[in-house]
């Protein structure tokens, strides 16, 4: 069975910084590409960054280029996200997602 447990979120000042972490089991991780998604308040979840499966190739999108960083480590099953010089629009859910499955998120607030 899939399962993606996301953690890390929070409160945080604009200009701060977090990382998330997401925990995968249930299927051969190291085999596939895993994206980090958000949702905020009111919107559509958009992918944020994407991972190959080594890691060696990131993809984000242009809102967090230059702010956010994905990175995984195969050995524990696990993606990271470090968010930092966070915005107030960055607030959301985010969750991380791969063979159609997504965990159940972690709440991203960016408030003063």
């Amino acid at each position: 069975q899939v399962q993606l447990v996301e953690s890390g979120g929070g409160l945080v000042q604009p200009g701060g910084s977090l990382t998330l972490s997401c925990v995968a089991s249930g299927f051969t991780f190291s085999s596939y590409a895993v994206t980090w998604y958000r949702r905020p308040p009111g919107k559509e979840r958009e992918p944020v960054a994407v991972i190959s499966v080594t890691g060696g190739t990131t993809n984000y999108a242009d809102s967090v280029k230059g702010r956010f960083t994905i990175s995984r480590d195969n050995t524990k099953n696990t993606v990271y996200l470090q968010m930092k010089n966070l915005k107030r629009e960055d607030t959301g859910v985010y969750y991380c997602g791969t063979l159609g499955y997504w965990g159940q998120g972690t709440q991203v607030t960016v408030s003063s």
